[in-house]
């Protein structure tokens, strides 16, 4: 049965679990801010990785370090990278806009 995790202020969409199952990442909005966040598959240690006008659609790197998400600012949607203690936050070139971004599993 589904069981609710997340009790803070706002609200939370689009979880994706980490590729080692300890950590979900999320999008979280809430006076004004669409947030990025992670936390643990119990609910516990929620964390904001980063917060502003428009942020959403998290998922993780195939070593589980890292989320890309997207960003709308300056007209359109670009992606960023951010670790999971919410440093080294890193815009990703790309040759024009974009947003959904996903990461295929690591290959061995």
């Amino acid at each position: 049965a589904a069981q609710r995790i997340s009790f803070g202020e706002g609200s939370y969409s689009t979880p994706v679990w980490s590729p080692r199952g300890d950590y979900i990442a999320f999008t979280k909005q809430g006076g004004g801010q669409f947030s990025i966040g992670i936390m643990k598959p119990d609910g516990s240690g929620e964390r904001i990785l980063t917060s502003g006008f428009h942020n959403e659609g998290p998922t993780f790197a195939p070593n589980g370090r890292v989320v890309m998400f997207f960003r709308e600012a300056g007209g359109g949607p670009s992606l960023y990278t951010v670790d999971i203690s919410g440093r080294n936050e890193q815009k990703v070139p790309t040759p024009g806009f974009a947003s959904d971004p996903a990461w295929s599993p690591l290959l061995s």
